[in-house]
C-alpha cells in the first residue's frame, strides 16, 4: 500500500538513495543533500552536431537553365519545317 501522506518518492541521482520528500517544497536527499530538481535527467540534452543536421536538412535546388536561346533556334527550325510542308502541299492540288 503506497504511503500517500509522505509525499513524492524519489531516487537520488547522485547516491541512488530512495526517499520521500515529506511534502516539502525542496526535494533534498537526506543522505547527500543533493537537490533533486537539479538532476541531469530533468535537463534537456544539448543538441549535438548530428542533432542540428538531422533536424534541418538542406535541399539544394538546381538552377534553371536559360531556355530563351534554345527556344529561338527551335522556332527557326519550326518555321523552315512549315515552309517545307506548304511547298509539298501545293503539288497535291494539281492532281485533281
Amino acid at each position: 500500500m503506497p504511503a500517500k501522506d509522505l509525499g513524492s518518492k524519489f531516487v537520488c541521482f547522485k547516491c541512488q538513495t530512495k526517499f520521500y520528500d515529506m511534502k516539502k517544497p525542496d526535494p533534498l536527499c537526506p543522505k547527500c543533500g543533493a537537490d533533486q530538481r537539479e538532476s541531469p535527467a530533468l535537463k534537456p540534452q544539448p543538441e549535438g552536431r548530428r542533432g542540428r543536421l538531422a533536424a534541418a536538412p538542406k535541399v539544394i535546388e538546381p538552377e534553371p537553365e536559360e531556355p530563351a536561346a534554345a527556344s529561338e533556334e527551335e522556332e527557326e527550325d519550326l518555321d523552315s519545317f512549315d515552309d517545307d510542308e506548304s511547298a509539298a502541299a501545293e503539288p497535291d492540288d494539281d492532281d485533281t
